[in-house]
């Protein structure tokens, strides 16, 4: 990264403070963790070199949403980042994921830096995850254990499926027997072609009423709402803007839309945690186009929790 100018009025995101649980400085608004995981990963990838990388662009951005009246996010929430889990691949790996984020339990909202999508599954389980929405142009319902299976092995864990809403699922990304696979749990799908022909603010609400438990068709089996996971796989978009994203294709979801599903998402205090996923930085343009988004999808979920009501 070229040297950025330096501005006491123009103050930068990242370089948030570590957290120490169970400290004096418990209770944060939400805290960053890096889970780099990438050798389970289906497509090459350097996805364990992204956390790093989406820090350092979260640099070229200000915290302060315009308003009126502007807001400054650094003075509104208390934002900290527990640094990166160590070696997050494989059994092993997957239970220090948990165990990490298990220790951030008194953050109200827990960020995931990907890392490829496998990822999701360690997240989800170790923040006690109720519901689950994806936005992602995959179902991620296969077998075995690897960043195309978080979903089925959550499920199979005692997720219930009921409470899963899939948003962005593409045509020609996907196979019919996971199509069948996804319509026999009771999962909710909600298509690239549905998201734009019925508009955000209306996905929103239906993946936050399902995923959160709030009259959808899980509410009788646990009786308990919220305890909602989100999974942003950045490869829902556009290949235009995320170009390093091994899966992403051509007509995926502008910048824009995913940025305002994201935020839109983080408005509900049902949202624990998410995680970014699916970005390679190695793989990325020399703009770091992919990066950068994936920055602006962490700013977008700090600002969503701003502004909670």
């Amino acid at each position: 990264m070229s040297a950025l100018s330096v501005d006491p009025l123009w103050p930068r995101a990242g370089d948030w403070p570590t957290p120490h649980p169970g400290g004096d400085d418990a209770g944060w608004d939400a805290v960053l963790l890096g889970v780099p995981a990438w050798r389970t990963s289906l497509s090459p990838t350097g996805a364990g070199e992204t956390p790093a990388a989406v820090r350092e662009a979260l640099r070229r951005y200000s915290p302060t949403l315009i308003g009126p009246p502007a807001v400054d996010l650094n003075e509104t929430l208390r934002i900290a980042d527990a640094g990166d889990v160590a070696e997050p691949d494989g059994r092993d790996g997957e239970e220090r994921v948990r165990a990490a984020v298990r220790e951030l339990d008194s953050a109200r909202l827990v960020i995931a830096l990907g890392g490829d999508n496998s990822a999701t599954y360690a997240v989800a389980q170790g923040r006690g995850a109720r519901g689950l929405i994806t936005l992602d142009a995959h179902f991620d319902l296969r077998d075995g254990e690897s960043n195309g299976s978080p979903v089925r092995r959550l499920i199979a864990d005692g997720l219930d499926p009921r409470r899963i809403v899939q948003i962005g699922i593409a045509d020609f990304a996907n196979s019919a027997a996971y199509a069948r696979r996804a319509a026999d749990a009771g999962i909710t799908v909600i298509t690239l072609d549905e998201v734009r022909r019925r508009g955000i603010d209306a996905v929103v609400a239906e993946a936050l009423r399902i995923a959160g438990g709030r009259g959808g068709p899980a509410t009788d089996t646990d009786g308990v709402p919220g305890g909602i996971h989100v999974d942003v796989d950045v490869d829902v978009c556009d290949r235009a803007v995320a170009p390093g994203c091994p899966a992403s294709v051509p007509g995926g979801l502008a910048a824009w839309e995913l940025r305002a599903l994201v935020r839109g998402l983080a408005r509900d205090p049902g949202v624990v945690s998410a995680d970014i996923v699916e970005v390679d930085a190695t793989a990325d343009t020399d703009d770091a186009r992919t990066v950068r988004l994936a920055a602006l999808c962490v700013l977008e979920l700090l600002a969503g929790m701003g502004e909670r009501r």
